[in-house]
């Protein structure tokens, strides 16, 4: 885990808050011993001076602390095990389980929390309305979204290899659920633990100031109450219910402090914003200039996922591609092929960073633009298809939707009408059939749902185009397809393309020039024919060894 400075001092500052509720009470003596002292100032005796019948205003706080964070707690676990079980375990188990989980968790979910509770603990006579039904009454009333959460990441996680494997492999459910889930979801279980113990504590402040809360308890909330019975504010007796508020103030804002860091956790961009920023402003400087007929130009780019033990994931790479050009980009997985690509187009996220180097699309500084000008160029100068294209498109839009809303962002002065004719025109440069704009994903077959991203990635009439792995997982006839398209439209459009693969004999036909990557450099850079015909270093020996040919005598594959 890592310790951001805004963890470090919400869990200072609310250990401080619970160890002053823990043992401030077994120092500052009995809260409820009445004295001849009313309303004594701060100072002497009572370092935070007496209420109106000469209680201790210390002893009363220590007490009602220790009580509200008993609440919190309560409140905060039955809050967690209650969207635990509607959330993970009917996800989980799925089908009518899930569905009746869910159905109780909308319907928990749409009633209004806080009347409920005023009405609820309003009914319970006084006499029986103790902590724990207090505490049962929040819980029940604060799980149902955490729930919702949960069920969420359950539902994409129950899916994954390793959680089928553990199935396959005979584990009892439970322990699926224990091992395999639930330590993907700590982070969230705990800021939504964080979470109910903050609406808890606030929320039983508020019923025990106005009357509702429980009578067996002295909490933070009742103090209040009695301040404000006793006309406290128009005393002017602040030490009575400023103590009270601040506390509650400061837990609050301390396990807010912990949710945040939580976040940073679970969400590295959030950590690294700064971090980001700062490494773009020294690189900003290190642009060099560009050879005449270059449209992308990369030098000495530098890239670091910065983990535990930090990868240096591309070393100083350099590569010019020139207008009209197919650039290939091959190796092995893991080489950096796709983290360079992220690079070029500023997709990169933590942990990965930019550490040195520039990329510059012909007079456009990349790796210098603002978020608003990086998003107005991005698809409109540089486009990008992306390693597993098929499954991009969203399973539950319209093809014609999808396309659209690229027109929509960076061409909002295009009518409808012409929104359509655009889409329909990007649709038969790839060779589809533009009556399909109104099928789904699902409708289409994998190499049709890859022309579309093809297509989608035409829409704005791009000088470069970055293509990852564009073919992998089509058939042999498919991918032939594919690349007798890239081919046609890049001449007829004229635009350059990044073409990156594992598979080195596609490129020896499809690219002009190819650069071999291993881990993390180019360890090649030549013409294709070149490449074929007399490469220079072993790895790219064995990379083209490594295909069998089908001729000749047949031979072991190189390591």
């Amino acid at each position: 885990m890592t310790w951001t400075a805004k963890l470090v001092s919400g869990l200072c500052l609310a250990a401080a808050i619970v160890l002053f509720g823990l043992l401030g009470p077994l120092l500052t003596g009995d809260p409820a011993t009445i004295r001849d002292v009313g309303l004594t100032p701060p100072g002497g005796e009572h370092l935070l001076g007496t209420t109106l019948t000469g209680q201790d205003v210390l002893a009363q706080l220590a007490h009602a602390t220790r009580g509200s964070l008993w609440i919190g707690l309560l409140v905060g676990v039955l809050a967690t095990v209650l969207s635990g079980l509607f959330g993970i375990v009917g996800a989980y188990a799925g089908g009518v389980a899930d569905e009746v989980f869910s159905l109780f968790s909308n319907v928990v979910l749409v009633i209004p929390g806080l009347p409920l509770v005023i009405v609820v603990a309003g009914f319970v006579p006084a006499e029986r309305r103790g902590t724990w039904t207090i505490a049962l009454v929040l819980a029940f009333t604060g799980w149902a979204a955490a729930a919702r959460v949960l069920r969420a990441q359950t539902l994409s996680l129950r899916n994954r290899d390793y959680v089928a494997a553990a199935r396959v492999s005979g584990e009892k459910t439970w322990r699926v659920i224990c091992v395999e889930i639930l330590p993907n979801l700590l982070p969230v279980v705990a800021s939504q633990f964080v979470f109910a113990v903050v609406l808890a504590i606030l929320s039983e402040a508020g019923l025990s100031f106005l009357g509702l809360g429980a009578a067996d308890s002295s909490t933070l909330g009742t103090m209040l109450y009695y301040a404000q019975n006793g006309f406290a504010l128009q005393r002017e007796a602040w030490w009575w219910f400023v103590p009270p508020g601040l506390v509650i103030a400061l837990f609050g804002g301390a396990l807010a402090l912990v949710n945040f860091g939580i976040d940073e956790i679970v969400n590295p961009r959030l950590r690294d914003r700064g971090r980001r920023e700062r490494d773009v402003v020294a690189v900003r400087a290190q642009v060099a200039p560009a050879e005449p007929d270059a449209v992308l130009t990369v030098r000495n780019l530098d890239v670091v996922y910065r983990t535990a033990r930090p990868v240096h994931a591309v070393k100083n790479v350099s590569l010019t591609l020139r207008r009209g050009e197919v650039l290939g980009l091959a190796g092995e997985s893991g080489c950096g092929k796709t983290t360079l690509a992220y690079a070029v187009n500023r997709l990169h996220r933590p942990p990965a960073e930019v550490t040195s180097g520039s990329v510059a699309l012909e007079d456009v500084d990349v790796l210098a633009l603002g978020p608003e000008e990086l998003r107005r160029f991005r698809w409109v100068r540089l486009s990008m298809v992306f390693q597993g294209a098929m499954n991009s498109l969203n399973p539950v839009t319209p093809i014609r939707a999808q396309l659209q809303d690229v027109l929509r962002t960076h061409r909002p002065d295009l009518s409808a009408s012409g929104r359509e004719l655009r889409c329909a025109e990007v649709l038969r440069l790839v060779g589809v059939d533009p009556a399909r704009l109104g099928a789904y994903p699902h409708e289409l077959s994998g190499g049709m749902r890859q022309r579309v991203m093809i297509a989608m990635a035409l829409l704005l009439d791009p000088q470069v185009m970055i293509m990852d792995e564009p073919t992998t997982a089509l058939d042999v006839l498919v991918q032939r397809e594919i690349l007798n398209e890239i081919k046609r439209l890049r001449d007829e459009l004229g635009f350059a393309v990044v073409f990156i693969t594992h598979d080195l004999p596609l490129l020896l036909e499809l690219a002009d020039r190819i650069a071999v990557m291993r881990d993390g450099e180019v360890v090649e850079h030549a013409t294709a024919e070149e490449l074929y015909l007399r490469p220079r270093h072993p790895y790219t020996r064995e990379l083209l060894a490594s295909f069998p040919s089908l001729t000749g005598e047949r031979g072991a594959l190189l390591r």
